[in-house]
């Protein structure tokens, strides 16, 4: 009879118990699936970062552009920059490819193309004391070029973004929708933005082209080896707390 009663004090516990452990195995193997999926895109990226180079696609293509398929592709497009409509989207470059890092801003210059439509190129990283155009005034450069770069999606927000500042041509993050709208109103704008590739012969070295941060963080094993941990570990507790009630109610039946 003790030995019943003390099986049914661990009734609840043992509920309790199962619906822990249910919950964190489920956690583990969600963060399993987040790895499998983090390493296909980290695969499908590396890939794509060593493709030829296509012409970064017209307005007639716009429409049905999937662009999370086409971010990092190389492209390759020719214009005319509009140096004078640049804008200044904020950046810490802390892994710079290039000699030049720490704060300042990536450039982002429109470009208009002989067919008359606009594309934001991401002309590379300057420091902060660089910001203004006149101390890079050999940098700006003129006439008809040929930019090969990698095609990118918008970028997102999170809830730490501070908000984009047009009145100041301040921005924080690459949205070529708000950013064209501000420096190049009225123009057939494209939905993505150009990374402009490393350009050795850049006059003045700056912008600091080749600078897209390709980074996908991938803790997803040891976030799961957490959860399946903190199971084992509830399942223990467990155990040592179901020993201690029956040895309990033994003693109490002697």
């Amino acid at each position: 009879m003790p030995a019943r009663t003390g099986l049914r004090s661990l009734l609840a516990p043992g509920i309790a118990t199962l619906a822990g452990l249910a919950i964190l195995i489920g956690l583990g193997t969600w963060q399993l699936q987040r790895l499998a999926w983090k390493n296909e895109l980290i695969a499908t990226v590396d890939a794509r970062l060593a493709a030829e180079p296509i012409a970064a696609p017209p307005p007639a293509a716009w429409a049905g552009l999937d662009l999370d398929a086409l971010d990092y592709q190389p492209v390759t497009v020719t214009g005319r920059f509009l140096h004078d409509r640049e804008a200044h989207v904020f950046i810490g470059l802390t892994q710079p490819r290039g000699p030049l890092g720490g704060p300042g801003y990536f450039i982002l210059t429109p470009l208009e193309t002989a067919d008359g439509w606009t594309v934001i190129v991401n002309r590379g990283f300057v420091p902060q004391d660089r910001k203004d155009p006149a101390t890079r005034a050999e940098g700006q450069v003129s006439g008809e070029v040929n930019v090969t770069g990698l095609l990118r999606r918008p970028e997102l927000r999170n809830p730490f973004t501070p908000a984009d500042e047009p009145d100041r041509n301040m921005w924080f993050t690459r949205d070529p929708a708000a950013i064209a709208a501000a420096v190049v109103p009225g123009a057939e704008a494209a939905p993505y933005t150009i990374d402009a590739a490393y350009d050795p012969a850049q006059p003045g070295g700056i912008p600091q082209g080749g600078e897209s941060v390709v980074s996908f963080p991938n803790n997803h094993l040891m976030y799961a080896l957490t959860w399946y941990g903190l199971g084992l570990v509830l399942v223990v507790v467990f155990i040592a707390f179901a020993r201690g009630r029956l040895r309990g109610a033994d003693g109490r039946a002697a």
